[in-house]
Formats: structure tokens, sequence, C-alpha cells
């Protein structure tokens, strides 16, 4: 879709077609609609936080504030996500809701990355992860609409992904036996967690073969791989999580949400364990989050969803430049 506003020495000018930038708009009043329609209340919360993201695998901006802080922390973190007060706005019985607005995660830029982006997030409540990949399908049917386009849902669980795409068992395999099944991709081992093998092969193998117009929701996660997911203890344990892809493209990660306060303030610990090892920064833990779910969370799946990416899928391209009025180099 990049078109006259790429030409060399034009960096003041955009990185997307006014066309797109028009398509954009339809797809944020679709969202708007299609939510209203359901009853989902639009809220904003904050963009800066006394806490960052804990996940080691996600790196966050943080700011210096200079003016008075009543003995607060000067140091804020730009969300990677507005998970958090989301849930604390569940917790406090607000009900069903949901935020379109920017996010912010440091170190990924590239083709299908800005640090800054749009993540539309929501929160079902008395739902599970199953139940809510339908409504994530549905909008997402109801954007490639906005450029004719269809997709049908087809849904498998991770395990049976693994084992049907590549012969092999997610939960029992070997790291030896993952770094088989990558075939000739070549990776620099040093570091690699068994999870990071399977994260592998998911990116390296499976996505790039997903057909080009099938929504595919894969559910039920390793446990290991819960994040701030439920885990069902089956047989072989598994987080009640989901993602979608529309073809290669990933497109939401959705949970079947925790509601354990000490839970959830383990995994925090975990995590900050971790980025400890590795010599990364360590944000402080969301401690009102805590708060609120030790307060009484209720039964409810959320799911974040990318609108950037959203938009490349829905245009079939490979670069987040050009659904976005200004890129990273550009802004």
């Amino acid at each position: 879709m990049r078109g006259a506003f790429h030409e060399s020495g034009n960096d003041w000018t955009p990185s997307a077609s006014f066309e797109t930038l028009h398509l954009r708009a339809r797809l944020n009043a679709t969202m708007r609609s299609f939510f209203a329609a359901r009853g989902v209340t639009e809220v904003e919360t904050p963009v800066m936080s006394m806490a960052g993201n804990t996940d080691p695998n996600i790196a966050s901006f943080h700011l210096h504030f200079s003016g008075r802080t009543d003995g607060a922390p000067r140091t804020r973190w730009l969300r990677t996500s507005p998970e958090y007060p989301l849930k604390r706005l569940l917790a406090a019985g607000f009900g069903d809701c949901y935020e379109l607005g920017r996010v912010f995660r440091d170190g990924e830029a590239g083709g299908r990355h800005n640090p800054e982006f749009t993540m539309l997030e929501w929160y079902r409540l008395g739902w599970d992860h199953m139940r809510l990949i339908d409504e994530t399908a549905e909008l997402v049917q109801a954007a490639l609409a906005l450029v004719g386009r269809t997709a049908a849902l087809q849904r498998v669980s991770y395990h049976q992904l693994y084992r049907d795409r590549l012969g092999i068992d997610p939960a029992t395999a070997s790291i030896d036996e993952l770094r088989v099944a990558l075939g000739d991709v070549v990776i620099d081992p040093s570091g690699l967690t068994r999870d990071d093998w399977l994260d592998l092969l998911m990116t390296h193998r499976l996505q790039p073969s997903f057909p080009a117009d099938q929504l595919l929701a894969v559910y039920d996660y390793p446990a290991s791989q819960c994040a701030l997911a439920r885990v069902r203890h089956d047989a072989t344990p598994v987080a009640e999580r989901f993602e979608l892809y529309l073809g290669p493209l990933e497109l939401a990660n959705g949970y079947h949400e925790l509601a354990d306060a000490t839970e959830q303030g383990a995994r925090f610990d975990r995590d900050l364990q971790v980025r400890q090892e590795r010599g990364d920064i360590q944000p402080p833990r969301d401690e009102r989050l805590l708060q609120a779910l030790a307060a009484g969370f209720p039964a409810c799946a959320g799911v974040a969803l990318g609108v950037d990416r959203l938009m490349m899928a829905m245009l079939g391209s490979g670069h987040i430049a050009d659904v976005l009025a200004f890129d990273f180099p550009r802004a």
C-alpha cells in the first residue's frame, strides 16, 4: 500500500496513504459500534503508571516526572497494555468494558513493529476464553467486511496443532526434538528455554503456513506460558488462553483471566527473578492490581487485539508503516 508519500527526501509526509487513514477511521467507528451494540462500555485509563510490566519478554519505556508527587515515585512507566487498570475497574464492579488507545513497547521497531501502536482490549464478565474466541472472530470479520473480504473461523488446540503439523507433542518433546523440528532454521541456542523453542516453531514453522483467508484460533497453551491466564489442571495442565491469527499474522491474545492475587503476585516475582538473572531492568510490581484481585475479582475473559496488525491484515501489507500516519522514523 505504499504510495506517493514514500519518495526519498519527503520524510515530513505521512507514511500511510490518505485512503488508508480514512479506512482506519472507519475501522475505529466499526469497533465502537460493535461494542455499543453489545453493551460494552468504552473507558480511558492512565498511560503512565507507577508500576511496569514484569513480563521478561516485554520491555517498557519509563520517564521521570519533575513536578509535585506528594511522596509518590517520580519514575513512571508507559503502559504496554491497559490490562491492569481495566482489571481494577472490573474488580470495583464497573462491568464489561473496553479501551481503544496507544500503548508503548521499547525495542520493538521494524517491518511489523512500532514502539507506539494501537491496542484494543476488552473484558466480558462470566465468559471463558472459548466463548471470547467467537466474539473476537466476529469483530475481525466485521473489519474485513470494510475491504470486501471474508474469513472463516477454525479452532485448534495448541497441542493438536503441534502434533498434526509437526508430529511432536509440545508437552513431552525434548529440547533436542524441538530443535530438530525447526529443520534448516538456524538459531543461536544460547540461553533459550523450552518455551523459547516452542515459540520459534510457531513463528518459523507454523505461522508461515497458515492460509491467508483463514481465521485460526489456537487455544489451551502450555501451563508454562500462562501469563495472566488461569491454569486448568487436566492430565496435562494447560493455560486457558488463545491467540487468533489471520493468515500468518497474530492479531489477538486472550485469557480466561486469573483471579487469584497470591498466584498473580508469585508470577510477578518469577518474572522479576528472570529479569534479574538476565541483568534486565526490574519494573515495580503493580500492587494496586494485586489489591484489586484480592478484593474480589469477577470471573471473566479478556483479550487484547493489535489494531495496526489488523489493518495490515485487512490490506495484505507486510509493513506497519503502511497503516500509520507517521511511523517511528518519521515521528
